[in-house]
């Protein structure tokens, strides 16, 4: 019977620096990154006015993002502002998705361990691109509407102690308000646990389910999931770069009442 290598849920520790783990996941994080540094070098130097193949292909993938981006903030000025952090994760999660169905990836092992394994199989790492996102937003929300005016979404002291001259019923409105400014923050916590556990059970699950149908009729059969997964690699980076854009231009809108006003 053909033995079935189901991965483990943790990352493989394949050495240590110091006393810091390198896991099969950042190995494939790390070739990403190579990938995009050298690419960045090589679209640097030969942007021309007159552009190659390798400039033009760049631009019309900048070109089609910039397009989905300004569907959401309605302001191209604010996707060129977003797209340093939005574009980045995009990029990323893609490319390190698509990675992960490379042949070796899974297969090719270190002292029984696998050497390769798709990034986003770690969830310490979909946990800290969800991070980036939110705090990013809050941050720009900071900038873009001012310190005290972000925080007012969220928490509205101020109006219990002047609602308190104003009677019962100006009272009662501010707890509801308040109360709405917690949920608002339980919600900013839930933000980066469902953007972290979609993208990482997916790609974990997507992996799993090519090493059993690999492990079990061979491997012509497998093809039509790994292109499934080709697919699903470029949806979850589209879904996790749109709820990015999405916080952030929240964010840096300003609020309701101001807007009235």
């Amino acid at each position: 019977m053909t033995e079935i290598h189901i991965p483990n849920l943790p990352p493989d520790v394949l050495f240590q620096i110091g006393s810091f783990d390198i896991t099969n996941t950042m190995i494939n994080a790390w070739i990403a990154i190579v990938i995009f540094l050298v690419l960045g070098i090589f679209v640097k130097r030969s942007a021309k006015l007159r552009p190659g193949k390798l400039q033009n292909t760049c631009e019309f993938f900048l070109e089609t993002i910039l397009g989905y981006f300004d569907q959401v903030t309605g302001d191209r000025k604010k996707t060129l502002q977003f797209l340093p952090i939005v574009g980045s994760i995009f990029f990323f999660i893609l490319l390190s998705n698509w990675l992960g169905l490379l042949p070796g990836t899974g297969s090719i092992t270190l002292r029984h361990q696998m050497l390769l394994r798709p990034a986003n199989t770690d969830l310490n790492l979909t946990l800290a691109m969800a991070l980036v996102s939110v705090i990013s937003s809050h941050i720009f929300g900071f900038i873009a509407v001012g310190f005290f005016s972000h925080l007012g979404k969220f928490i509205q002291i101020k109006n219990i102690f002047k609602s308190i001259k104003k009677g019962p019923i100006a009272l009662f409105v501010a707890l509801i308000e308040f109360g709405v400014g917690l949920i608002e923050i339980i919600s900013e916590i839930a933000k980066v646990i469902s953007l972290s556990l979609r993208l990482f059970g997916n790609i974990f699950a997507g992996e799993v389910l090519i090493s059993v149908i690999s492990a079990l009729v061979g491997v012509f059969i497998p093809t039509p999931f790994m292109v499934l997964e080709l697919l699903v690699g470029l949806i979850q980076a589209g879904v996790f770069a749109i709820l990015t854009i999405v916080y952030l231009t929240i964010a840096t809108s300003q609020p309701h009442r101001v807007e009235e006003h």
